[in-house]
């Protein structure tokens, strides 16, 4: 294909994901979920609901998908692209913009409970699970902030 004739770039849909995040003894830690039908290891993410702030959506999908509730960031902390496989194959580029959320509860229910496996890891144990060098590279950056030290 040359360059004339060549595809152009379909523009990606936009998705919201919510990185949530804790201290404990081991440090900073990442909540990741697994995905519904590959069971990689994600962040909780999704489609933008009307009415909702982008950082709304993101808590939303924290709590569908992982039962968390907490402290969500109003300033994205970046963004990812991927490309999402549908059940009927068509193949939908998605760019995702993220938000911290500082966890401050988890509910003992919530809506995806029992279909998704959640996991604490450091910030490390999550960069060596997760597949997508995009989100590894936000979780990179989003350690550095984290240990960061505070303007007294």
């Amino acid at each position: 294909m040359t360059a004339a004739t060549a595809r152009p770039a379909r523009t990606p849909k936009r998705q919201y994901a919510c990185l949530p995040w804790r201290r404990s003894k081991r440090g900073v830690e990442i909540l990741l979920v697994t995905t519904l039908t590959t069971r990689r290891w994600i962040i909780p993410k999704g489609w933008p609901v009307e009415n909702c702030t982008p950082n709304e959506c993101a808590a939303y999908e924290a709590l569908e998908e992982a039962g968390v509730i907490g402290t969500v960031a109003t300033r994205v902390l970046g963004s990812f692209r991927y490309d999402k496989l549908r059940k009927s194959g068509k193949v939908v580029p998605c760019k995702v913009d993220v938000f911290p959320m500082e966890v401050v509860t988890q509910r003992r229910k919530w809506a995806e409970r029992g279909r998704r496996e959640l996991r604490w890891c450091t910030c490390d144990e999550a960069i060596e699970l997760i597949g997508d060098v995009g989100l590894q590279r936000l979780i990179t950056k989003f350690a550095r902030l984290a240990v960061a030290p505070t303007e007294s």
